[in-house]
């Protein structure tokens, strides 16, 4: 039978099992109010060039990731958004799909530093918009299962995350944000690309 403290250890393995390595992290954690920045739209160069790995310790990290939340968070319908889209060439990207219809997984608000797709199943087709395209939308296959590795700004923390549906969408969009690569740039060609007729 396990004691008082190994109960205590295993039930803080499954938290972080569940949350994806996330813990206790909140936005707060950043120190920085943050600032609402101008979304580039494209042709921007920077939306189409790879941005460059961060330290995520790095106090200008910091205060863009903050910025970056602050800058989703004002936009109505916004799930996501990435330094590229700020102007920023770093991969660097908040989301968060709280609320969402169609969210499976939902882990609120986070943001994550060089980010990688480690493992990506079940594709599926859906219909994409992007604040850096405001005229367009497409359709785009996804993976709706996706395990993503990251860090955390401000600690630094290694991040594992799990997602499923319309959460693993959205990580891919931002990943491929900050690959220089646009929502166009997937999708199977004209046919699947709509002109958008109202902005969420």
């Amino acid at each position: 039978m396990a004691g008082p403290d190994a109960q205590a250890t295993a039930q803080g393995v499954a938290a972080e099992a569940e949350d994806g390595g996330l813990g206790d992290w909140t936005v707060a954690v950043l120190g920085d109010a943050g600032r609402v920045r101008p979304v580039v739209a494209a042709p921007a160069p920077v939306l189409s060039r790879a941005g460059a790995e961060v330290d995520p310790t790095d106090p200008d990290v910091v205060r863009l990731a903050a910025d970056l939340v602050v800058t989703m968070r004002s936009s109505p319908g916004c799930v996501g958004l990435a330094a590229p889209q700020v102007g920023v060439g770093a991969r660097v990207f908040a989301v968060d799909v709280t609320g969402h219809p169609k969210a499976v997984t939902v882990h609120g608000t986070f943001v994550l530093c060089n980010a990688v797709v480690v493992e990506a199943s079940r594709w599926r087709p859906g219909r994409e918009g992007c604040m850096s395209v405001p005229d367009l939308t497409g359709d785009v296959k996804r993976a709706s299962r996706l395990v993503v590795t990251g860090q955390l700004p401000g600690t630094g923390h290694p991040v594992r995350l799990v997602a499923d549906g319309f959460e693993a969408r959205a990580l891919q969009h931002e990943i491929d944000h900050c690959a220089g690569l646009l929502f166009l740039d997937r999708v199977a060609g004209a046919h699947a690309i709509y002109q958008r007729k109202v902005y969420l």
